[in-house]
């Protein structure tokens, strides 16, 4: 670690230069650690200036304030209110100095307060990393001082920094659910900012293709040759549909084959949340789903975990699963073709054999429309097996 002298509040650690400022005591009970540190994200020297620079100028004007809400109103002593005044306005709107404030960091550890709890680190992550991409452009402000020209600036400030359309939606959407959850919180009214601004959602954004059947069934012939857990895991997706990460974070105890009818059961776990309320369902198992499920129950492991190699945290790590899975499919699939198209196929198969559209939302674990669809327990599993069979059946030739 050393210092350079020509950038203040910066040190160089591995050539990169970080900005260091101490909290000062009498606002250290806003903070949970008495110092600001972080990596400036440059070797430049004059670059790092300019940030570091900009940096404190911004904590100075946020510290005059916090110290403003710790301090008594000048001139308190000397205001007056006559009982007549006091009847005339007692109606009346109250002064913007007396209206709710909440600064749009404060209002994110509101929102990550409430409604934080028991939700996965990358709730908290998504909330903050959303809501510091504003701070960084348009500076921590009263979340009634934003304005639409804040959001404009936002938003170019992401496509400058070459973001797809879909993330630039998910970074709006956080931003947005903070500022109207704070918002009602603290009783504040006011129109956010951040809705209804333009971008081209569709830029940069592959959509994912449907692997073709004659595709799904190669790969699925390579999986029973190599015949380890890799393969088990794109086997028990390639025939249930099943999204990538409900399949790695099974337990064993979760796939039941001494039925009648065998099915894996999808269910939230701690170590790994599902999508929706509609995600938990039972999926029978067919064709070579019913090969890998047995497949994983043959081998004799000490763990509960199906895929225990992508359990070995307090979260399932489906990340690392895709990106293994996905470098070995590529030979065998067209482009663009990734584990999830798996999911796109199955709907493609369900429609292929006219399968009734609330049967395949309940297979797949979709949300259906309409207030009935929540009534009861849904379709027996008899009538699911029944389905399911038909797309075990379909030969390679079959159009998808």
């Amino acid at each position: 670690m050393a210092k350079d002298i020509s950038v203040a509040f910066s040190y160089i650690k591995d050539g990169i230069y970080y900005f260091e400022r101490r909290v000062p005591k009498d606002l250290r009970k806003h903070y949970s650690s008495p110092k600001i540190a972080y990596s400036l994200r440059t070797r430049s020297a004059s670059i790092a200036a300019s940030r570091a620079t900009r940096a404190a100028q911004q904590l100075d004007e946020y510290w005059y304030h916090l110290r403003l809400k710790d301090s008594e109103l000048p001139g308190k002593h000397l205001l007056r209110m006559q009982q007549s005044a006091i009847n005339t306005h007692a109606c009346a709107p109250p002064a913007p100095s007396e209206r709710p404030s909440v600064s749009l960091s404060e209002a994110v550890a509101i929102y990550l307060r409430l409604k934080g709890q028991n939700r996965p680190d990358t709730f908290r992550r998504a909330a903050e990393r959303a809501c510091g991409y504003v701070i960084d452009v348009c500076g921590d402000k009263d979340l009634i001082a934003y304005s639409k020209a804040d959001a404009t600036r936002f938003r170019d400030a992401l496509v400058a920094r070459k973001l797809t359309g879909s993330s630039i939606t998910r970074i709006f959407g956080t931003v947005r659910s903070v500022f109207n959850f704070a918002a009602s919180e603290v009783g504040m009214s006011i129109t956010n900012p951040f809705a209804g601004v333009y971008y081209d959602r569709r830029s940069g954004v592959q959509e994912r293709a449907p692997l073709p059947l004659e595709a799904v069934r190669t790969v699925q012939r390579e999986c029973m040759k190599i015949d380890d857990d890799l393969r088990w895991l794109v086997g028990l997706v390639s025939d249930t549909g099943l999204r990538l990460a409900e399949a790695v974070g099974l337990l064993r105890e979760d796939i039941i084959l001494a039925v009648d009818i065998p099915h894996v059961v999808v269910r939230e776990h701690p170590w790994r949340r599902l999508k929706t309320s509609t995600s938990a369902r039972k999926v029978p198992l067919v064709g070579v789903s019913m090969w890998a499920a047995g497949r994983i129950l043959e081998q004799e492991c000490d763990g509960p975990f199906a895929f225990a190699r992508y359990n070995r945290s307090d979260n399932t790590n489906a990340n690392a699963a895709s990106a293994s899975l996905n470098k070995w499919m590529r030979p065998f699939v067209p482009e663009r073709c990734t584990m999830h198209s798996f999911r796109h196929s199955m709907r493609d198969r369900l429609r292929a054999v006219e399968c009734p559209s609330d049967i395949v939302d309940e297979l797949g674990g979709w949300q259906t429309e309409g207030v009935g669809h929540a009534y009861g327990n849904g379709y027996p599993l008899e009538v699911l097996a029944r389905w399911m069979s038909r797309i075990a059946d379909m030969p390679p030739s079959h159009k998808i």
